[in-house]
């Protein structure tokens, strides 16, 4: 279903989103967005304020999925989750939220996680990266990243597209082994220290984190990149939770909305200290290897973590 879904949402015109989500989706279905989108219900809001507004800045848009997967939903809410992650590409022909069209290629990193009730998407979470749009743009409104600012790959398997049936243990025990990481990290208050990464990482990890952060290897350059830079510049308040955790095969994650709330000690994205709380919308993807994790695909709505301490990056682009 969200195959053929994604199917007549990419073959359609701007125009005729709604009728294509009004297909597919359940009439009052959630949607849940990254800022300025923020949480929709029904059809015609989500064509409204995001895919209309997209398809007719990025022309045509072509999906190039990386990530797809489908699994139970361990959280008590419970639901048949099917997850896509990859980058929808276009050439950059007319303005979207205020960014200046390049007329260029651009690349828009997504993943989308779907609730399927009765044959229709009753839920969906839908995380972008439009920070990467603006440095593919060639604006540059953070400061320097911390690790590479570089388009994130596809599993160094080429793996990812699961379309076929899976091994019936490899999910569970993908499952399991996320869970027990993110325990284990919330216990620390989310600070990941040497043994941690030991214990649940291998050795070679890749990191690809949002734009503004930036993607790191390796258990040094992990720790250079964003685990200590994150840890040193923020001060942990809550974890919220996550809507979502599922897997399938060797692949799997969550999404919080928001999964943390944190308070800037200064540094962090630029930031300076401050005791106002602001939360942080993330999705988690993984890729399991034996006993550990070997990739991570990180998404966090950082417009929206930011615009909560009074930075609006958007805001921002229309003074250049």
């Amino acid at each position: 279903h969200v195959l053929a879904f994604y199917d007549a949402l990419d073959a359609a015109k701007p125009q005729d989103c709604a009728d294509v989500l009004t297909t597919f989706c359940a009439p009052d279905f959630l949607w849940r967005g990254m800022h300025p989108f923020h949480e929709q219900r029904g059809a015609q809001a989500v064509a409204d304020v995001f895919w209309t507004p997209l398809k007719r800045s990025f022309t045509p848009i072509q999906r190039r999925p990386d990530i797809f997967f489908a699994g139970e939903n361990d959280r008590e809410a419970g639901g048949t989750w099917v997850v896509q992650m990859g980058h929808l590409l276009g050439n950059f022909d007319v303005d979207w939220l205020g960014i200046r069209a390049t007329r260029k290629m651009n690349l828009l990193r997504y993943v989308e996680f779907h609730r399927i009730e009765n044959g229709l998407i009753a839920e969906t979470a839908s995380f972008c990266d439009i920070l990467g749009v603006i440095l593919q743009a060639g604006y540059d409104p953070l400061p320097a990243a911390t690790g590479a600012e570089v388009i994130s790959p596809a599993p160094r398997t080429q793996d990812g597209v699961l379309l076929s049936q899976q091994d019936e243990a490899s999910g569970p025990a993908t499952l399991a082994l996320i869970n027990a990481m993110v325990t284990d990290l919330i216990s620390g208050g989310v600070s990941s220290g040497d043994d941690h990464i030991s214990r649940f990482w291998h050795d070679d990890m890749c990191w690809f984190g949002p734009a503004g952060i930036g993607a790191s290897a390796w258990h040094h350059g992990y720790a250079r990149g964003h685990r200590l830079p994150f840890q040193d510049g923020l001060e942990f308040v809550r974890h919220n939770g996550h809507q979502c955790r599922a897997a399938e095969g060797a692949y799997g994650g969550f999404f919080g909305y928001p999964s943390l709330t944190m308070r800037s000690t200064g540094g962090f994205l630029g930031l300076t200290a401050s005791d106002t709380q602001a939360d942080m919308r993330i999705v988690d993807l993984y890729r399991r290897d034996g006993d550990k994790l070997a990739e991570n695909w990180i998404f966090i709505d950082i417009l929206h973590f930011l615009n909560m301490q009074g930075v609006d990056v958007l805001a921002r682009l229309a003074h250049p």
